[in-house]
């Protein structure tokens, strides 16, 4: 069956993101040193993280509260005003912070935009993740952009229901297990997943190895060979 609608992550799939939040937590971790070992400040703000998703959604600004928060549970009264501007400067730097795009990343899209409609499917804050894309360069490539709250299977039978394509003729690739390989594959759809050396451990899960719908790549210059296959 060929394949009608091609669906590809953002972050850490085109280009990198985890190592600037890497930083950033590094950075908090240094500013919370007098408070908190490095271990139970990280644990701190995991869990904080988590617990706030349903509030602030995913992306740098959610990020950057949760620091803050990780920061006055962990030094209390005892935490200087001077700690929460580092923090909040922290968190402009990692909006800031420079699109780097994956070697060979132009190229693996022009093969597959002859193979298929490309569509953006990321999940984050709009504004943020707007001006990623539009630093990236690669708007043009897709002929639509969808920035979600989360991915779950409801969102891409949604996304498949709105291009006007069956499941079985659509493939999602991106870097996360939980948010683009599993949700997608209960909707229907292919899905390849291409792992990165850093990821946060919210977006891990088990790899559906048996799953005739599924594949592992090494990297994204792979996919247009693994459709082909498909067809």
């Amino acid at each position: 069956m060929p394949i009608d609608l091609i669906c590809l992550d953002a972050d850490d799939t085109l280009w990198h993101n985890m190592r600037h939040f890497q930083a950033t937590e590094d950075a908090l971790l240094a500013i919370l040193q007098p408070f908190a070992e490095a271990r139970i400040a990280r644990a701190a703000l995991e869990a904080c993280e988590i617990r706030n998703l349903a509030l602030y959604g995913y992306g740098a600004k959610g990020f950057t509260l949760s620091m803050i928060e990780t920061a006055l549970e962990l030094g209390g009264d005892a935490l200087p005003p001077t700690a929460l501007k580092k923090i909040l400067e922290a968190g402009r730097v990692l909006l800031r912070h420079p699109v780097q795009l994956f070697d060979g990343i132009e190229a693996t899209l022009a093969a597959l935009a002859d193979r298929g409609r490309l569509v953006l499917v990321t999940k984050g804050d709009l504004l943020h993740q707007e001006s990623k894309l539009a630093a990236s360069g690669l708007g043009d490539r897709f002929s639509g952009i969808e920035i979600v709250s989360d991915k779950n299977a409801e969102t891409f039978r949604r996304l498949f229901a709105r291009y006007d394509v069956v499941p079985g003729r659509a493939v999602m690739a991106g870097d996360s297990m939980r948010s683009d390989i599993l949700p997608a594959l209960e909707a229907g759809a292919w899905a390849a997943f291409v792992p990165q050396q850093q990821v946060w451990s919210h977006e891990a899960a088990a790899a559906p190895e048996a799953h005739p719908r599924f594949r592992q790549l090494s990297r994204l210059a792979e996919l247009p060979d693994w459709i082909d296959s498909l067809t």
